[in-house]
């Protein structure tokens, strides 16, 4: 069977998160985005374990209606490297509990910070038969490439025991596949959702086709045995993220990596500091020319939330207005779901709602978006073609926490 997976996000509590990161609340809107099996999240923190357990069906099974749970932790370790480890049972993650809280406070932060290496915290994770990989693994803060150049570097002698690697918001597989050390790994696309809203959950997911909705089925496919495997990496464009190209984090004026270099980062115009971009590190790790996708690597299909798409078509300042509510609910009332509407419902119909609607859907899935990157901490614009001739930046809405609100909650979205 194929399923839709969202491996990663957090619970209310880990820091700067919603209060609404709440279980029931969590599989409700999963349902709405048409995703089969999310990630419980901080699954070693012991109030949300305790609540994972309350809600259980059995040691392996969490179940809320029609969304199945997994067990899922992010650990960051002494060099600010973030790891995500997913889990088979509560009692497992009971084990990795007992083992962390000797190296880390694991009740001030869902996600915690223990004084341990890559190496160390693989070897744990091997112990407790969880899968690991880097989460977000080329963002200039708090990730694998940010700290080291190779996964060696970071893992040790645990480097074969990694089965994944976790692209985030800012890579896809173009960039990825660029390096060629990651070219054996399975790529992972989530979301690292701090909020159960319509364009944080599920904003990014893979797609898997696998034997059933457990561990055992998602380590098969993510392990791409017995046939099993991802069929589909879905996630943003990097130049929409806020560190895709070198920038100023004052002022934000972009700059080349050989210009930075010159400039010994810092800009010519505020002398603020310039922020190594996504981009220009992973020019300097890559060893190809161009991507090499392996046999096992499935398409990459870039989307925007819903929501998005529809505020942006109708040139609407947020996500939250009644125009694009009314809209998105009425979209996916009819066809079921979020996935089903960006990804398969035909054109003709969804001829009940305004016809700009539809044509910034399809826009997105044959990509044909007008990208403006985003860098230094500010993130990048998405343009409609159908918007380029229209009047000024009221029509170039950028799609990412417009609200005060939404900016003040983005500090750790990645």
């Amino acid at each position: 069977m194929k399923i839709n997976a969202d491996l990663h996000l957090h619970s209310k509590y880990s820091m700067a998160c919603s209060d609404r990161m709440e279980l029931p609340t969590m599989a409700t809107e999963a349902s709405k985005k048409g995703i089969n099996l999310i990630a419980t999240g901080d699954c070693i923190h012991p109030k949300w374990l305790e609540e994972i357990k309350r809600i259980a069906i059995d040691d392996e099974t969490i179940r809320i209606n029609e969304t199945d749970f997994i067990l899922t932790t992010e650990i960051e370790d002494k060099f600010r490297v973030h790891h995500l480890l997913i889990l088979s049972c509560i009692s497992k993650a009971e084990e990795l509990a007992s083992e962390m809280e000797k190296h880390g406070d694991l009740k001030s932060d869902g996600r915690p910070t223990v004084q341990l290496n890559g190496c160390e915290i693989a070897e744990i994770a091997k112990d407790v038969g969880a899968l690991i990989g880097p989460c977000h693994a080329f963002t200039p803060w708090t990730s694998l490439y940010a700290a080291h150049d190779s996964l060696q570097q970071c893992y040790g002698d645990m480097t074969g025991y990694i089965s994944f690697v976790e692209l985030g918001l800012s890579a896809d597989s173009d960039y990825a596949d660029l390096i060629s050390e990651l070219h054996r790994f399975t790529f992972l696309t989530n979301s690292d959702a701090h909020s159960p809203t319509v364009n944080k959950l599920a904003r990014e997911f893979t797609q898997f086709e696998v034997p059933e909705v457990s561990f055992d089925g998602i380590q098969k496919a993510i392990l791409r045995k017995d046939g099993y495997s991802p069929t589909l990496n879905v996630g943003f464009y990097p130049q929409e993220g806020k560190y895709n190209e070198s920038a100023c984090i004052k002022c934000f004026t972009h700059y080349s990596l050989e210009e930075a270099i010159i400039l010994n980062w810092k800009c010519s115009k505020c002398r603020g500091q310039i922020k190594k971009g996504v981009k220009d590190r992973v020019k300097e790790l890559a060893d190809l020319d161009k991507p090499f996708h392996p046999e096992h690597r499935p398409p990459y299909v870039h989307l925007a939330p819903l929501s998005e798409v529809i505020m942006m078509a109708l040139g609407h300042s947020s996500i939250h207005t009644k125009g694009v509510q009314t809209v998105w609910e009425a979209l996916v009332e009819r066809f079921g779901s979020e996935v089903a509407v960006l990804l398969q419902v035909p054109p003709e119909n969804m001829d009940f709602v305004d016809k700009k609607i539809v044509d910034a859907i399809m826009a997105f899935r044959n990509e044909k978006i007008i990208i403006h990157p985003g860098g230094g901490g500010q993130y990048g614009w998405l343009e409609l073609p159908s918007n380029r001739n229209e009047s000024s930046s009221s029509q170039l809405i950028r799609t990412k926490y417009q609200d005060k609100k939404d900016k003040q909650k983005s500090l750790f979205d990645f």
